[in-house]
């Protein structure tokens, strides 16, 4: 069942089993204010079962790109598009995030984004490969963040 993001009564649903649970719920909050104010996109995430082609989707740019594979289980995800770009977010368990932003047009500007929520250890599948630059949020404390640019085509 789809669970359209609130961000301004932030609520857990759907990622209690996190042990980072309220601090990830205040990074998904972040994305949706991001997304109202800039796109007046509704931010709306799916259970990672039932949104299994976005999980399979952001996975496979991790195998293919960067041989990544995230041990954590995903919780939520969804995709959607906005001005031309294709946006794909899982969330994990552990607390991270991952969103795919990728330009349809060709030469646009198409990348993989990581965010730990506030409390997280930075994932041992990731704290080797990427530096995380530190970001104040009011919803979700200090969000800490990295990314890598996608070469291939998907």
């Amino acid at each position: 069942m789809s669970y359209v993001v609130d961000f301004v009564d932030v609520s857990t649903t759907g990622l209690e089993s996190s042990p980072v649970a309220d601090a990830l719920a205040g990074l998904r909050a972040n994305e949706a204010r991001y997304f109202k104010n800039k796109y007046d996109h509704v931010f709306t995430v799916e259970p990672a079962d039932e949104a299994a082609e976005v999980v399979e989707y952001v996975h496979r740019i991790l195998a293919e790109e960067r041989d990544l594979v995230i041990s954590s289980p995903p919780l939520e995800a969804t995709a959607f598009e906005v001005d031309g770009i294709r946006m794909a977010y899982v969330f994990y368990r552990s607390g991270l995030s991952i969103n795919v932003m990728y330009t349809v047009a060709d030469g646009g500007k198409r990348a993989v984004g990581f965010k730990l929520s506030d409390g997280m250890e930075v994932p041992e599948e990731l704290a080797d490969r990427f530096k995380f630059a530190r970001q104040k949020s009011k919803l979700a404390g200090t969000i800490r963040g990295s990314f890598f640019v996608i070469k291939g085509e998907y």
